[in-house]
């Protein structure tokens, strides 16, 4: 049995006068039916021609919101980078014999940045980032008495190196300890002393004598290396010294033994905490005496920071402190 329809039966039309006013009392009240649809709020653009629903556009020069992607900055902690995986372009190399680093604050031409694998950076590092292999040469030089552009001070240790000018950054690169391989798979640590003006080239390293020799014999005068960054085991902790002259009135200020390069310090002051410039020869400067002798704030290139209290300005001495940056 056929399913009844629910559509309502049409009634039968009857032909019947309608009188002529009321034909045009029907038409005024369409006319105004029709005006009052036209002119609604949304004007009848919720829908399209085939009756369906229609997508509403932004006008010109809205703003459209999207969901926010996740950059580190330099003002706060990202992930650590990922090791890389990709072989650096090799820095091209120079004829000439080693080269002898020169050990006061001066610098060379700065260099075109050295190769380096693509890698993410830590959020405060600079040329020198975690995760990343620079290729480049390196030299030997008579390290002296260990003191150099980084004014650490004389020292015992011989395991140290030069870094180029421009990968020195400033002295950015100062204190760093860094992982050199030879092209005959030997391998050896050294830290970050000195600076190596022109003619050393971006990428390159002149090390201590005793480091080279390490990697090769000194007779062999230059060759190819890697390198990339360390963040190794101590138990030392970080010591602060003021520069010869400083006073409560102009100080300069530095860090020693930090495990991981240093990206900035900063000194407390009645404003909030200030950061100092830093200079080539690895001192931070409050030219106006601004936060001398009060306390510090350290920050290394991943974004750590270090609260030091109680430093007095004594000039020219190590004070010892009981803070280290992580190991990464």
């Amino acid at each position: 049995m056929a399913s009844s329809s629910h559509r309502r039966p049409r009634p039968e039309r009857r032909a019947r006068r309608v009188p002529v006013v009321t034909v045009v009392a029907v038409a005024a009240v369409a006319l105004v039916v029709s005006l009052v649809v036209a002119f609604r709020p949304d004007g009848g653009a919720g829908t399209g021609a085939d009756g369906g629903a229609r997508a509403v556009e932004p006008a010109a020069g809205a703003a459209v919101s999207a969901s926010p992607t996740a950059t580190g900055t330099s003002g706060s902690p990202s992930p650590s980078p990922s090791p890389s995986t990709a072989s650096p372009s090799p820095t091209a190399g120079r004829t000439a014999g080693p080269t002898a680093t020169a050990t006061g604050a001066t610098g060379g031409r700065s260099a075109a940045p050295a190769a380096r694998t693509a890698s993410g950076a830590a959020p405060a590092a600079g040329r020198i980032a975690p995760g990343t292999a620079y290729r480049g040469v390196a030299t030997s030089y008579d390290v002296g008495n260990g003191d150099g552009a980084c004014s650490y001070g004389p020292t015992s240790d011989v395991m140290t190196a030069a870094m180029n000018t421009a990968d020195y950054e400033t002295s950015k690169a100062c204190g760093a300890y860094v992982l050199v391989r030879a092209g005959n798979g030997a391998s050896i640590t050294v830290r970050i002393t000195n600076e190596c003006p022109a003619p050393c080239e971006a990428g390159q390293l002149d090390l201590s004598r005793q480091a080279f020799a390490e990697l090769a014999p000194l007779s062999t005068g230059r060759i190819p290396i890697t390198w990339s960054l360390l963040s190794p085991s101590t138990s030392d902790s970080i010591s602060i010294r003021y520069k010869t002259g400083s006073t409560r009135y102009w100080c300069g200020i530095q860090a020693i033994g930090h495990r991981n390069p240093l990206a900035r310090l900063e000194v407390r002051t009645s404003a909030g905490w200030t950061r100092l410039a830093r200079t080539d020869y690895n001192y931070f400067l409050s030219e106006q005496g601004a936060g001398c002798g009060g306390a510090l704030r350290l920050t290394d290139i991943y974004g750590e920071r270090l609260t030091i209290e109680g430093i007095a300005v004594r000039a020219d001495v190590v004070q010892s402190t009981r803070v280290q940056f992580a190991r990464h």
